[in-house]
């Protein structure tokens, strides 16, 4: 009976150190716009060769992680990119829609997943997640560009949030942050 009392009583007493306001909350997450896509159909192309080789150079450049959240945009080409690192993980992606809510619905799955995060999007939706992730003011992505990748450790306990910029696979081609033809936000 003296047994029991004491485990209660030190059941209770470890549950009043635990933080109340602990919610899940990602370790690390991992930004990168769709690989090269084809030229054709315009609204919703699947990856070129090159695109395919990308999503081959993401999964190694993932190799020593497992997402345990994968989310992508209803395009072909995001689906397409986060495919093999999604057969290696065994993860099914989240899709979250294309609308006036996207970066917002985006942000708010990341931040309820746990673990690593593999987010797919676009050349001009990646920088405004990462924007609303980490609180920075990146511009869009340029057309031309595809190696890019970010990383994003949230923030913690009133601490600011991590982000690191870098690039996988082919490197880009000369000039293809220059955004020609393009105006970035």
């Amino acid at each position: 009976m003296t047994k029991n009392i004491l485990l209660a009583f030190f059941c209770i007493c470890a549950g009043a150190f635990v933080p109340r306001h602990v919610t899940a909350q990602p370790s690390l997450v991992v930004l990168v716009r769709h690989g090269e896509k084809q030229p054709a159909p315009a609204d919703d192309p699947s990856l070129s060769d090159a695109g395919v080789a990308r999503a081959h150079a993401l999964d190694k450049a993932l190799a020593l992680s497992a997402p345990g959240t994968i989310v992508v945009s209803p395009r072909k080409r995001t689906a397409e990119t986060a495919a093999v690192v999604q057969q290696r993980v065994g993860v099914t992606p989240t899709v979250i829609p294309l609308d006036a809510q996207h970066v917002k619905n985006v942000a708010a799955a990341v931040m309820k997943a746990s673990g690593v995060v593999l987010v797919v999007g676009h050349s001009n939706t990646i920088p405004a997640i990462v924007n609303a992730l980490a609180g920075t003011t990146l511009p869009d992505i340029c057309d031309a560009s595809y190696a890019t990748l970010f990383l994003v450790t949230p923030a913690r306990e009133g601490g600011k949030a991590q982000v690191v910029k870098s690039m996988y696979g082919t490197p880009d081609t000369l000039g293809a942050d220059q955004c020609a033809g393009m105006t970035p936000r």
